[in-house]
């Protein structure tokens, strides 16, 4: 059986790497259906969904090799994702298959569904919305960029070193959440840069969580137990987490022996570890490995994107400057470095500065592709029906670059299409882009999540420039990365 599924699919494989186009729109193979496809476009899965959606009527059914229950519905319609996400929320969950696919966050808000879902998500908005911990954190968040992140730039400045501008967003994401978390810094933006193996591993969950998905579940269960392949990578990955998580928790713990309960209101433990609910060290784990990631890379994602296309549109980063000189003038009077940090409160009314970040969340949302199943058989809004036990992939990266909602230019970089035609202090509504979240789904303190992103979108007050590849690449993950990006500042 193996064979059977095997050589067809090398075939597909060496066929395709041999093509000058190699996403094509998917061929339904005898036996093995669509799944050749959808392997070898694995690398590139969200502009792959983008150009099959935009032949077919934004909608299309995908099926896997007799046996396996692979049953795709692929869909950027905002119709249907309207009914997904909000109309008809219950019968869509996650799923037991997702919450076994993301094992190692079993029990967390990244993958339970239903009742249980909505009380942990209360008691982690009542956390993060705690006005002592929103401080803490806007106040963490300036000290490190000025302490940190500024003082690096710089020295790569002084030395002419190109640098990778994701992993400097990713290094200092990385330190802001594990501070929230533990009260600990582990200091990646400190000038020798040390490794990110826990930055890599938490890459690694997501890539191969997307794997996961795309696979028939027999297929990489069985990797898993035999501890081959991409399973071996993972399992890894999951090492390196739990010995990361565990001593940030020794170190948090012995602060707590010196400093007794006065915390530094910067991290988040001590009312999870305090309430019986959140009680076993699985369950904290899985927790915490969700936080880091929802924290960590979606925001590093947007903000690797937004300098993106900052440096290929220079009369947009001339508009922010003007938007941030009458503020920045007051402030370089009383800096004697001449350092200009800006604080949150400062930055609220200007319009541009977020429209860019809209523009940006448009057309690379941090999370390009969101998953669902089927409970109940349904009909959708387009008239396509649903069975339950279907897997239903919703292309929000799709969805940003449909020529009926944004127009011929939907392919290009415009903050201004957020914009009222007087440029009123209001940005246009925002739905139905997904990037922005919809329904009951909203991850807890998005306020949070915007200050973090406009934080550093605000550092911006020099002028970048390419220095490698004149384009950028996806990474085949859940989250939307660019790739082989070098950057420097002049």
């Amino acid at each position: 059986m193996a064979l059977v599924l095997l050589v067809p699919l090398l075939m597909y494989l060496r066929a395709g790497c041999r093509s000058k186009n190699p996403v094509a729109l998917p061929i339904n193979w005898p036996i093995l259906h669509m799944f050749p496809s959808f392997v070898a476009n694995l690398h590139n899965m969200p502009a792959y969904f983008t150009l099959v959606l935009t032949g077919s009527g934004h909608n299309f059914r995908a099926h896997g090799p007799p046996g396996t229950g692979m049953r795709f519905f692929v869909t950027c319609d905002p119709a249907n994702i309207q009914h997904i996400f909000t109309t008809n929320y219950p019968n869509f969950p996650k799923g037991a298959e997702f919450a076994a696919i993301f094992d190692i966050m079993g029990g967390s808000l990244f993958t339970i569904d239903g009742e249980p879902a909505h009380r942990m998500r209360a008691k982690v908005k009542g956390v993060l919305n705690g006005p002592r911990l929103v401080d803490n954190l806007a106040s963490y968040c300036v000290d490190k960029v000025k302490n940190s992140l500024l003082p690096l730039f710089a020295h790569m400045v002084s030395i002419d070193t190109p640098f990778d501008m994701q992993e400097m967003m990713s290094r200092f994401m990385f330190d802001l959440s594990a501070t929230s978390l533990f009260g600990v810094d582990p200091s990646l933006l400190s000038s020798d840069l040390p490794p990110m193996d826990v930055a890599v591993a938490l890459d690694t969950v997501m890539e191969m969580g997307f794997f996961r998905l795309v696979m028939p579940t027999s297929c990489w269960k069985l990797m898993r137990w035999l501890n081959i392949g991409p399973e071996r990578k993972l399992s890894t990955a999951h090492t390196v987490l739990r010995s990361f998580i565990m001593e940030m928790m020794e170190r948090w713990k012995n602060n707590t022996c010196h400093t007794g309960n006065d915390h530094s209101g910067v991290d988040i433990m001590p009312p999870f570890l305090n309430d019986p609910d959140y009680a076993g060290d699985e369950l904290v784990l899985a927790m915490i490995i969700g936080y880091l990631l929802a924290a960590r890379d979606t925001i590093t994602a947007t903000l690797t994107w937004v300098f993106y296309n900052l440096a290929q549109n220079p009369n947009v980063v001339s508009t922010i400057r003007n938007e941030l000189s009458p503020i920045a003038s007051c402030k370089a009077a009383s800096s004697a470095s001449g350092m200009v940090i800006f604080e949150p409160e400062e930055t609220k009314s200007l319009v541009y500065l977020r429209a860019s970040l809209y523009e940006t969340l448009r057309l690379y949302p941090p999370g390009p592709i969101e998953y669902k199943t089927v409970a109940d058989d349904d009909v959708m809004p387009s008239g396509h029906k649903v069975r339950s036990g279907d897997t239903i992939f919703i292309s929000v990266h799709s969805m940003g670059r449909m020529e009926g909602l944004w127009g011929n230019d939907c392919l290009n970089y415009n903050p201004e299409r957020w914009l009222s035609e007087r440029w009123q202090p209001e940005v246009r509504t925002i739905s139905p882009v997904l990037g922005f979240q919809l329904g009951p789904k909203d991850m807890p303190r998005q306020g949070n999540c915007g200050y973090a992103d406009e934080d550093r979108h605000r550092l911006n007050i020099v002028e970048l420039r390419r220095g490698a590849d004149e384009r950028a690449k996806h990474t085949a993950q859940a989250v939307l990365y660019t790739q082989d990006e070098k950057w420097a500042h002049t």
